[in-house]
């Protein structure tokens, strides 16, 4: 079974930054997209940004201008690059990566804690 394991995330001051990367433990093929979620305390996990097959990229709007989705050479890796982080950013970061045939894969998330 494939195991998606998430590193890089920790504490940060305001404005800082962090690179979340995650990767799979094999090759995932027909891969349809790649996300990054995160679920903060008391809410409701939220799309932060994905990136499809063809490279397409969106964002959830308090990211835009901020955060970059990328995929690493490796069919199976995914980055997520976070810039002048914020409080409200402050989450339990999960990689989703989802194929053509809607089998979706999870890690088991990375938390992010933006602090001063």
């Amino acid at each position: 079974q494939v195991q998606l394991v998430e590193s890089g995330g920790g504490l940060v001051q305001p404005g800082g930054s962090l690179r979340l990367s995650c990767v799979g433990s094999t090759t995932i093929n027909n891969i349809r997209v790649m996300a990054w979620h995160r679920q903060a305390p008391g809410k409701q996990r939220e799309l932060v940004a994905d990136i499809n097959s063809g490279g397409s990229t969106n964002y959830v709007n308090s990211a835009k201008g901020r955060f970059t989705i990328s995929r690493g050479n490796a069919k199976n890796t995914v980055y997520l690059q976070m810039n002048s982080l914020k409080p409200e950013d402050t989450a339990v970061y999960y990689c989703n990566i989802v194929s053509r045939f809607n089998t979706a894969y999870w890690g088991q998330g990375t938390q992010v804690t933006v602090s001063s």
